[in-house]
């Protein structure tokens, strides 16, 4: 497709204060990722966190941008209660870009796409720690990933960058919401079970104590995850970074630990750990049958 130039208005204001990191590295990293970073994208509504004066200030989250993009740029109009919401969709570099110029730092997306909004293409586990043992929060998500490996589904794992982590399973959206986000919950009844000691499903932070939370809640109609490869709005500009399962017990493995500035070297050197995932995503019919006789 003919390339559209997407004008960069004050590059040199700063977002990232205590790095000296730009609106115009910001704009740099989103088209240098953008060809690995826009197939996760493709035709989901996206949630922009903007930081117009840098991370120091206060942000805000927009979803809404009907009155703002520029006609060349996709979207999805999603209908709700009095009127719709009109969320960007990227679907080529421009579109990061232009994003990045509108001091967009995070995309967060929907687990569903723009053709099919009510049935999710993937399912999302987010690993919140209550404390600082990063360790737990690996074991709890290889406990996940375990169990859906012997219900029959591929896990993908992620760095949030912020101080989690998230385990992904694609599927060929033929569930509802309701259905699928029930499927983890009670994937995520049995990893609790298996050690309550250190996980938990409490919602509430006060009751949670020292256990990972296993959060089940990004599986709804319009709840969004961070996006593969987005930007954090935290101090060194850290990267929500897909990883090979057997680099999460690396030396120096933490959620923040990559950045804007070393995650395009990374790519250039090992690419996508997430290059597959579509090939490898499957129907809830199977795993739905095996959970059920475990749970028997």
């Amino acid at each position: 497709m003919p390339r559209i130039d997407v004008a960069i208005t004050h590059p040199d204001r700063v977002l990232f204060p205590a790095d000296g990191i730009t609106k115009g590295d910001l704009v740099d990293y989103y088209c240098q990722v953008a060809d690995v970073m826009l197939p996760h994208l493709r035709d989901r509504p996206l949630t922009l966190q903007r930081f117009p004066r840098g991370i120091d200030e206060s942000g805000f989250v927009q979803q809404d941008f009907a009155d703002s993009m520029p006609a060349w740029m996709s979207s999805a109009e999603v209908a709700k209660e009095g009127g719709s919401v009109v969320h960007p969709v990227a679907h080529r570099p421009e579109a990061l870009a232009w994003l990045a110029n509108q001091n967009c730092i995070t995309l967060h997306a929907w687990q569903s796409r723009r053709d099919r909004l009510d049935r999710p293409d993937r399912l999302v586990f987010d690993f919140d720690p209550s404390g600082n043992d990063f360790a737990v929060v690996r074991a709890t998500a290889r406990a996940t990933a375990d169990v859906l490996a012997d219900l029959g589904l591929a896990t993908y794992v992620q760095t949030t960058g912020s101080r989690g982590l998230h385990v992904v399973v694609p599927l060929r959206a033929d569930a509802d919401f309701d259905a699928v986000r029930q499927f983890a919950r009670d994937v995520a009844d049995i990893v609790v079970a298996d050690d309550p000691a250190h996980r938990t499903l409490e919602a509430r932070k006060s009751k949670r104590g020292e256990r990972v939370y296993l959060d089940i809640m990004r599986n709804a109609y319009a709840q969004t995850a961070v996006a593969p490869y987005s930007v954090r709005a935290r101090p060194g500009a850290p990267v929500a970074t897909p990883l090979e399962w057997d680099e999460l017990d690396g030396r120096g493995m933490r959620p923040d630990r990559f950045t804007l500035r070393d995650v395009p070297k990374r790519l250039a050197g090992q690419g996508d750990p997430w290059t597959d995932m579509r090939r490898h995503a499957r129907s809830l019919t199977g795993p739905l049958q095996r959970l059920a006789k475990r749970r028997a």
